[in-house]
């Protein structure tokens, strides 16, 4: 007689952990959002003025690359955003649907190439994995600039002297991470012009007011929250982890820290916005190159749903104003 396994932690539809350790990440919750979850297959040929592929690295890690369509008399090379999924560190996927249809229309209004990394993911791998699969994404970069490797869609467009990173949620977190460490590296040719995270997880182990008065969303409740870290900092740790608390005592002094342009980009109704602008302020007061965002009137990834970008109008406008702040602060570096 076969013996069922159980579930013995459950993160409301999206993540199951049983009994014999296994993991399953299906969604089920509401069938008709579902599809915001599937994979989107690479095509190389260009569809709305984008071709992707997926690309398994000499390094032994996985990317997704975005190519915007050039004209034939444009010789100019094209910016790199090397993006960090989110999911708190415990789901998601590059190849999902909710950041093709984001990152395809970044591409495409930025003319940019985005670089997204696979990532691996929590309880199987637990932090400090995200944060070092993302940097060696970066010195993979670095090592394609210095003509040690080669991927051709990189080498013959890209300009490795334009990098940008971005991540939504827990990405924004590996964007403060990676660009912290970057500034302890030598990256030439390479240069890291700058770095967006888009709504970062930055929490305290204590609730923030925002957190006990914010509207919870689809995309971020505090169950979620506290399961997905529960998950995913290394044994023992609270939510002052410096990879989740990156202005609190266990973390480098900000002031020591070598940063590049950064835009942190926040929305009004983040359950997280409280900690989030309490990062925001100790960048400013360190003297950093620290600018602002902010979306009114929605919430935590908003423009990640897709349904709402298409049917609500208030969704539809703040997700065209993030993308073209993001544009131009890449036009501008």
């Amino acid at each position: 007689m076969v013996q069922e396994k159980k579930i013995v932690e459950e993160v409301s539809g999206w993540l199951r952990v049983y009994d014999d350790g296994s993991i399953d990440r299906t969604w089920t919750g509401p069938p008709q959002v579902s599809f915001m979850a599937e994979p989107v297959m690479p095509h190389e040929k260009f569809i709305d003025g984008v071709a992707v592929k997926d690309v398994d690295t000499d390094s032994g890690f996985r990317v997704r690359i975005y190519l915007p369509e050039k004209k034939i008399t444009d010789s100019e090379t094209l910016p790199i955003i090397l993006h960090f999924h989110g999911g708190g560190f415990c789901i998601s996927e590059a190849s999902w649907y909710m950041y093709y249809a984001v990152y395809t229309r970044l591409a495409r209004t930025s003319c940019s190439i985005v670089v997204s990394v696979y990532l691996p993911r929590a309880p199987e791998h637990r932090l400090l994995a995200a944060c070092e699969e993302s940097y060696h994404a970066l010195l993979w970069l670095r090592s394609l600039a210095r003509g040690d490797m080669h991927e051709k869609w990189l080498n013959e467009h890209a300009d490795f002297t334009r990098v940008f990173l971005i991540g939504d949620s827990s990405g924004g977190n590996l964007v403060h991470e990676i660009a912290a460490r970057a500034g302890n590296e030598e990256l030439s040719p390479l240069r890291l012009a700058g770095g967006i995270p888009v709504h970062p997880g930055f929490v305290r182990a204590t609730r923030s007011k925002s957190e006990l008065e914010q509207p919870q969303s689809p995309f971020l409740t505090l169950d979620m929250l506290d399961r997905f870290l529960n998950f995913a900092l290394p044994l023992g740790s609270t939510k002052d982890h410096p990879i989740t608390c990156p202005m609190g005592d266990a973390a480098p002094p900000i002031s020591s820290l070598k940063m590049p342009p950064m835009m942190l980009c926040v929305a009004e109704t983040d359950l997280i916005i409280d900690t989030e602008m309490e990062y925001y302020e100790a960048m400013k007061k360190a003297g950093k190159d620290f600018e602002l965002f902010l979306s009114a009137g929605v919430g935590h990834t908003f423009y990640l749903n897709k349904i709402a970008v298409d049917l609500d109008e208030v969704t539809a406008t703040r997700t065209q104003e993030l993308i073209a702040a993001i544009s131009e602060f890449i036009k501008r570096h």
